[in-house]
């Protein structure tokens, strides 16, 4: 047979072949049987050997133009292939324009943290400044410059987490006021307020955690009254729970202040009348405070018959469970978004 006749037969049975590749791994094998080194385009040029010097040229051009129009077929083939992927893929990942959007969830601040804010905001404005301080204190810090020296009966109030003899998670942030006084020198007036994490060796329960949020307040200054620290209580009271909230102080103790009170607020559910929030008192407690020990006023260095203060503390889980009637202090750091949601 003339060898251009053999190579329109196998350029014909190729296309023919190619017409049922689907794949780029089909296509492949298909070429490498026809284009490749063991293909019959390989073996017509093995022929030419035996072929007379002078039709060797047009033997080879003949096989070259018959191997380059076979390739240009499966070049062809492998775009149509790809094509065909590409729009399969789009098709696959079609977006339909007509489907409502969805929404997209914005986050917000957590309950504790907004109450912190709230409470902060309001001091700010009467002009106290924000401190704060390490969460691992010392012994001095946290107990023995507040009056309370070792051995004293009133630590087993606050069961501690220590880490060495001298080191302890903090049980309340009066340490900052302690570091904050001695800053001061002894000789000018403080007016600040101290939020910040706590840690007491309590059972977790409804009521309780080993580690929670405290705000305390401290002023120290020439002529401080407890007149002036009832009036601060009521304006805390009236901002937190409504402004037609009351306030009552009640004796208590505390190793750091003399005289010491508990403080009450009007409950906010019956208006003072008596129902089973307020165990039919009338009256929920929210915070201790007092007058500022002269103890504490010597050791940081001030002089107690020229400068008085007041401090208060309180429970920044107490205050929002109380106002926004929550039942488990647990829910604060569960991290259910369910709860968290409740109070956007």
């Amino acid at each position: 047979m003339d060898i251009q006749m053999q190579l329109a037969a196998l350029r014909a049975e190729a296309e023919t072949a190619l017409d049922g590749v689907a794949s780029a791994i089909e296509l492949a094998d298909l070429k490498a049987k026809y284009l490749g080194k063991k293909g019959p385009f390989a073996e017509f040029m093995t022929q030419m050997k035996v072929l007379p010097n002078e039709e060797k040229p047009r033997f080879g051009a003949l096989v070259n133009e018959s191997k380059n129009a076979v390739n240009a077929l499966f070049e062809a083939r492998r775009e149509a292939i790809e094509a065909a992927e590409v729009a399969a893929k789009l098709a696959g990942e079609a977006v339909d324009v007509t489907l409502p959007g969805r929404t997209i969830r914005s986050g917000a601040r957590h309950l504790l943290t907004r109450t912190v804010d709230e409470i902060e905001d309001l001091f700010i404005g009467m002009g106290y400044t924000v401190k704060e301080g390490p969460e691992i204190e010392q012994d001095l810090y946290n107990f023995e410059m507040l009056n309370l020296p070792k051995a004293h009966p009133a630590r087993d109030m606050q069961d501690s987490f220590y880490i060495s003899e001298e080191l302890l998670l903090r049980t309340h942030t009066s340490p900052v006021q302690v570091r904050t006084l001695l800053e001061a020198g002894g000789n000018k007036p403080v007016k600040i307020i101290c939020p910040g994490k706590v840690y007491r060796r309590d059972d977790d329960d409804m009521t309780h955690s080993h580690q929670f949020l405290q705000i305390e307040a401290l002023v120290v200054d020439k002529d401080v009254t407890l007149a002036d620290l009832k009036g601060t209580l009521l304006v805390l009271a009236r901002k937190m729970f409504g402004e037609d909230r009351q306030i009552r102080l009640r004796p208590s103790f505390f190793p750091f202040t003399e005289p010491s009170v508990e403080v009450d607020v009007t409950c906010h559910k019956c208006n003072g009348k008596g129902c089973p929030m307020c165990k039919g008192t009338g009256w929920i407690e929210i915070l201790g405070a007092g007058m500022v020990n002269n103890a504490v006023l010597e050791a940081t260095g001030y002089d107690a018959k020229v400068y008085q203060g007041f401090a208060l503390g309180m429970g920044v889980e107490r205050i929002a469970i109380l106002k926004h009637g929550i039942d488990d202090i647990r829910h604060f750091y569960t991290n259910d978004l369910r709860f968290n949601r409740q109070f956007r």
